[in-house]
């Protein structure tokens, strides 16, 4: 059985902000992807950032710094 490792999902509540934190991350040098929203979060536009959750931090700092709207921060 493969065991998947948690990972950091950040929800957003438009397609547009969730485009927006693809564009800010790739021009910072974080790691991360947009991916379709995971079945267990019921929230926003139906696309997600994911990244590791070691990368929490310098994400929210981020977040706060661009001041992109997210409706939710979860480990998954």
């Amino acid at each position: 059985m493969i065991r998947q490792k948690p990972r950091l999902i950040i929800a957003f509540p438009s397609t547009t902000q969730a485009i927006e934190m693809e564009r800010k991350c790739r021009a910072a040098g974080l790691p991360g992807r947009l991916i379709p929203l995971p079945r267990e979060i019921s929230a926003g536009c139906g696309m997600a950032w994911m990244a590791e959750p070691d990368q929490e931090k310098d994400l929210r700092a981020l977040i706060g710094r661009e001041a992109i709207k997210t409706e939710g921060i979860y480990i998954l």
